[in-house]
């Protein structure tokens, strides 16, 4: 197993356009894997995206005609990375859109499959609501990816907010936490940076997290800053807030180091569900 190699995070901000989100997005691959990264993540809908009264509306295909996937293929085979695809639209049968997000392995070939399970229904005040349930269709399970010699735990977005889910994937193997988003300023500046390096301490992993930047066509301005974080819990790399792309080295023997100082993952207990207490009576 190869212990010791780069990742990176390609920060973009998407267009409704997809031949200009992957023309960008190429470019910053290309760039990454020049500088050595061998696993290279693409943010939420890093292929199109747009938002309307509230919804969220991706650029989405039928998997089978999507034109990401062949393009994104041959790239990884070109360039002999693997590319974590953070998210592309993925026509339901209901009619709505799955988020569903892809590994791809050095040859092309896609080895992962991921659907977002959290639904990212909020109201931010101001009248700012956002319902994505409106248009996404949610997953219901969590995937482990192989790459860079380890497991991958695959989330997207609001996934990580959910600190059950990476503890689940962690305990099954997963080394390498993976949170592509289109996290909101908002919600960003106040959240983004201390989630994900609680889900990197908590789960003794790496986390890389691929972040678009930018205001979307239809309102709501993404974050950027696109982080690896460190089993420790350390920032190894952020993007800032405009286009690039985040790069560090990753050294998989941290992950059992950090494990073993801190063995949290073995030491749940069973406990019974909260219980209210009963106010004593004065003078019973």
């Amino acid at each position: 197993m190869t212990e010791t190699f780069k990742a990176a995070c390609i920060q973009n901000s998407a267009t409704p356009d997809v031949d200009e989100n992957m023309e960008a997005c190429s470019r910053l691959i290309r760039a990454a894997a020049a500088q050595g990264a061998t696993l290279i993540a693409t943010a939420e809908y890093f292929s199109g995206l747009h938002t309307e009264d509230g919804r969220i509306i991706p650029v989405a295909f039928a998997e089978e005609s999507h034109p990401v996937l062949p393009a994104f293929a041959e790239l990884a085979q070109e360039l002999e990375v693997e590319l974590l695809l953070g998210s592309v639209g993925i026509r339901a049968p209901d009619g709505r859109i799955f988020n569903r997000s892809y590994m791809l392995s050095s040859d092309g070939k896609i080895v992962a499959r991921y659907e977002k399970i959290h639904m990212f229904d909020v109201n931010l005040g101001e009248g700012q609501m956002i319902r994505e349930s409106a248009t996404i269709a949610p997953g219901n399970t969590a995937v482990l990816a192989p790459a860079a010699g380890t497991q991958v735990g695959m989330s997207v977005c609001y996934d990580l907010r959910f600190a059950g889910l990476y503890r689940t994937m962690a305990k099954a193997g997963a080394e390498i936490l993976a949170v592509p988003a289109a996290f909101m300023k908002v919600t960003g500046q106040a959240h983004w940076h201390v989630l994900n390096r609680a889900r990197a301490i908590e789960c003794g992993a790496f986390v890389i997290a691929p972040c678009q930047f930018g205001t979307l066509t239809g309102g709501a301005e993404c974050f950027g800053h696109s982080l690896i974080v460190d089993p420790w819990g350390e920032v190894l790399a952020d993007a800032g807030e405009g286009e690039g792309f985040a790069i560090a080295e990753i050294d998989l023997t941290k992950v059992a180091d950090a494990r073993q100082r801190i063995p949290a993952l073995t030491h749940d207990r069973v406990f019974s569900s909260p219980r209210f207490a009963t106010p004593s009576i004065a003078g019973a």
